[in-house]
């Protein structure tokens, strides 16, 4: 099992709002984020769009942290390490 394996297109990351108010609370902070600097020049590309229906995720994917803690716990010190590694972040 390799670090970071949520990488591709089912795993990127998506603001969604359901209003305007949280449409520019998002955009704001996505702005704020990209302008502190701590990602270097790499762009923000975190997606902000509308809300849709939910579907909750299969009852074997709730507290996946929970259930294997084991494996949650080794991919998150692969994550801690790679955020420290390329963002400074501990």
């Amino acid at each position: 099992m390799g670090p970071l394996q949520d990488r591709g297109d089912n795993y990127r990351p998506v603001i969604f709002v359901n209003s305007d108010e949280q449409r520019t609370i998002a955009e704001a902070s996505k702005a704020q984020l990209q302008s502190s600097g701590i990602f270097g020049d790499t762009p923000i590309v975190t997606t902000i769009a509308d809300a849709t229906t939910f579907w909750e995720a299969e009852e074997y994917h709730q507290e996946f942290y929970k259930k294997h803690a084991d494996v949650y716990a080794e991919e998150k010190q692969a994550r801690d390490a790679y955020k420290e590694t390329y963002w400074g972040v501990k």
